[in-house]
């Protein structure tokens, strides 16, 4: 009887929890809609018109419950989360909303599947562990997804960085064999679409914006923004200045190609120049010991062969 007693009590503060959590943020959005009425419009001049794809997603009253009982609520908090999510790769205007549902839905789940095994159990759990798991449970599920988030978006980078050169040789070749950059987005990205897949899609992405009337410079503006590298950033940023000024843009794809080419390179060497460094760890760790006992163990066995049979008969001499 006793079990199924601490099983309801933890179903109990689980559900007192739960309420607290869900009033403290319903009190946090009261704040946050009283501080954009006293400030107006004001707070808001300096962010963009949401696109017609996330207009007709907020039109469902889910999302807009969703949104409205969040912390995406705030278009700052909103907007950060965006972007994680487009750094991750996670595109959709609705990404954002269904990333905070899956989050709380994991916050949930978790202790919800935990207490139900208890309750299913032969020998359920007693003590403070009925307690703190399903707390620890609800943590886990809320601060879970962020972490896997943010894995996701430094894998795709990485994935990015190095298929971008690649991409950049070939998009060299396609300038100076007389196509127009539009153009060269477009070969490239069908070129790549098997052997370098992410940057093949960015660079389908861009002339796709670019069939559809987008100005040049914001569609490489956009590509930097979604995968956030340095290179990109900075190939985006050539491109631009390049248009701007009117200069030839194969020299420039080809001087930037060589300089990426020398950044590589360098790169390696950073890498070769660390590794005898990084040997000396396993040396410290598992080989110097070895070498010092197979010097020291032959005068360490003829000290206990001679020295000591001769102190000990010294002392017993004595």
């Amino acid at each position: 009887m006793l079990p199924f007693a601490e099983i309801i009590a933890e179903l109990l503060i689980f559900g007192a929890v739960v309420l607290m959590t869900v009033a403290v943020m319903r009190e946090a959005e009261r704040l946050l809609e009283q501080r954009r009425r006293l400030g107006g419009e004001a707070a808001t001049a300096g962010l963009s018109a949401p696109s017609l794809m996330a207009k007709r997603a907020s039109e469902s009253p889910f999302f807009r419950w969703v949104q409205a009982s969040t912390s995406i609520s705030d278009p700052e908090e909103r907007g950060q989360l965006r972007q994680a999510l487009m750094l991750a790769g996670f595109s959709s205007p609705n990404a954002v909303i269904w990333y905070v549902i899956a989050r709380f839905s994991l916050a949930i789940l978790l202790p919800g599947l935990y207490i139900l095994s208890q309750v299913f159990s032969a020998k359920p759990a007693t003590g403070s562990g009925v307690i703190f798991y399903p707390i620890i449970l609800c943590a886990i599920g809320l601060f879970a997804p962020s972490r896997i988030l943010s894995s996701l978006a430094s894998s795709r980078q990485m994935e990015l960085e190095f298929e971008f050169p690649d991409a950049l040789d070939l998009m060299v070749v396609c300038v100076e064999a007389g196509l127009s950059l539009d153009a060269a987005f477009v070969r490239v990205g069908q070129e790549t679409k098997e052997s370098h897949p992410r940057i093949s899609e960015e660079f389908e992405r861009v002339s796709e914006q670019l069939r559809a009337g987008r100005a040049r410079p914001d569609a490489l503006r956009a590509m930097a923004e979604r995968t956030g590298v340095p290179a990109i950033k900075s190939f985006a940023a050539l491109l631009i200045q390049t248009e701007m000024l009117g200069a030839g843009i194969a020299q420039t794809l080809r001087t930037f190609s060589s300089e990426m080419r020398e950044t590589r390179f360098i790169k390696a060497e950073e890498k070769a120049m660390r590794i005898p460094v990084l040997m000396t760890i396993p040396l410290v760790a598992c080989i110097l010991p070895v070498i010092v006992t197979a010097l020291l163990l032959p005068a360490m066995i003829d000290v206990v062969r001679t020295l000591m049979p001769a102190l000990m008969g010294g002392h017993g001499g004595g």
